[in-house]
């Protein structure tokens, strides 16, 4: 039984069991990966009711801590979301495995052939909150990438990750595989976050995943390389050749489909010239939908807009509200976006195919999208699976980081007997 009070002791013997079974993983067969995968996801089904139990605990703590709706939302479990989990794993198991792609290959005079070969990172760190079912999506998508995974989900859904994370665990016992290749940080204690901050000798990367809080701690502090992003700054921009009953679908689902997740829109743009007839339209579909909308000097006439101030272009609500304003054209609204945005999903809605082109190649954002709801940043619609999380910086891996983002590469030389003169 391991001593949970002890935090030095615990991350160090947890992060050398990690490593062990990293080793294993690294030439663990795809059949056996996929059995461990398609075993918990069945597993889950077994023990619906005990999931479901775990996580109505953690939603009586969160309500008496006095979590936020957007939070609230995140945690909660029910029938259909558990499915959802089961039909992530079954998908990730579905996937062709990105342990041992060539992604190239080629013959020098000297007599060598190289190729580059896909191989998996290592031992992940996840640090989340809230969502339990990134305990299944994360576990997911570094066993199939061959990576063993340190996984500490947040205080307030502990019991609901045990209860998946003893799923995942089944699975590897049933497929052969180590237990430790998914280990669960087994206590609340914050110091356990910083240890793993600090593993540089048995964690090759960590994986934030949460509010700002929470991913500006990890960056700033880590001494391990970090995938991440801050925030889900999202822009939609209604360009002058909008489609009028486009526009309102696509705005609306984007908002309050699921308001609490990171491609949920944020900022509404809308060009001048259609102000007047689809801006206001979807204004007030918006505020029909129970949206509150801070409105602009322009849009704050329409009845019951509030008006903006400064602090709200560049906001994260996760919540049931939208900034919107008013500009002159495209190069006003890639500016707001450079300004504000997070270089996480941005979209324009627009017939004109040479405004779409010109909108996704200059926007500098791990997503870009034309004509589709923002919703859709997520890497199970995809077709990954699941996601671990959106990266938005540069190195390695940008966008959706799905099994292929959580391996990096080395180069396998044959020769017959080639020496260099």
């Amino acid at each position: 039984m391991l001593d949970t009070t002890d935090i030095p002791a615990l991350m160090a013997d947890i992060g050398q069991r990690a490593r062990t079974a990293a080793r294993v993983l690294a030439g663990a067969a795809t059949a056996d990966k996929r059995a461990a995968l398609t075993g918990a996801a069945d597993g889950m089904g077994r023990n619906i009711a005990q999931i479901l139990e775990a996580n109505a605990n953690d939603m009586d703590l969160a309500r008496q801590k006095g979590l936020d709706r957007a939070m609230l939302d995140r945690l909660a479990l029910d029938a259909v979301r558990v499915r959802a989990m089961q039909d992530s794993l079954r998908a990730v198991a579905a996937q062709t495995d990105p342990v041992g792609e060539v992604t190239a290959e080629w013959d020098r005079p000297s007599g060598l052939h190289i190729q580059r070969v896909r191989v998996p990172i290592g031992v992940i760190g996840v640090i989340y909150e809230s969502r339990p079912n990134v305990t299944a999506d994360a576990g997911a998508l570094c066993l199939m990438a061959g990576n063993a995974v340190i996984l500490r989900g947040g205080s307030e859904s502990l019991h609901s990750s045990q209860a998946i994370h003893a799923c995942l665990v089944e699975g590897l016992r049933m497929a052969g595989l180590p237990e430790d290749a998914i280990q669960l940080v087994p206590t609340r204690d914050r110091a356990a976050v910083g240890e793993m901050l600090a593993m540089t000798g048995t964690i090759d990367v960590i994986v934030p995943r949460g509010g700002k809080g929470l991913v500006g701690r990890v960056q700033r502090d880590a001494r391990v390389p970090v995938f991440a992003h801050l925030e889900g700054i999202v822009h939609i921009y209604l360009d002058a050749d909008a489609d009028p009953e486009k526009a309102l679908r696509i705005v609306l689902n984007a908002k309050t489909r699921r308001p609490g997740i990171c491609g949920a829109a944020e900022c509404l743009l809308i060009h001048r010239g259609i102000v007047d007839d689809i801006g206001q339209g979807v204004v007030r579909a918006l505020l029909d939908a129970g949206v509150e909308v801070r409105a602009d000097t322009r849009l704050s006439a329409i009845e019951g807009t509030v008006a903006a101030d400064s602090s709200d272009w560049g906001r994260e609500y996760l919540d049931m509200t939208i900034a919107a304003r008013v500009v002159a054209d495209m190069d006003e609204a890639m500016d707001h976006i450079a300004r504000h945005g997070s270089n996480h999903t941005d979209c324009i809605v627009t017939e004109n195919a040479e405004a779409a082109a010109r909108f996704l190649s200059r926007v500098d954002s791990a997503i870009v999208m034309h004509n589709a709801s923002t919703q859709f940043a997520d890497g199970g619609e995809f077709g990954m699976g699941a996601e671990i999380g959106i990266a938005t910086g540069r190195l390695h891996a940008r966008g959706p980081v799905g099994a292929t983002e959580l391996t990096t590469t080395k180069y396998v030389v044959r020769a017959d007997g080639a020496l260099r003169p």
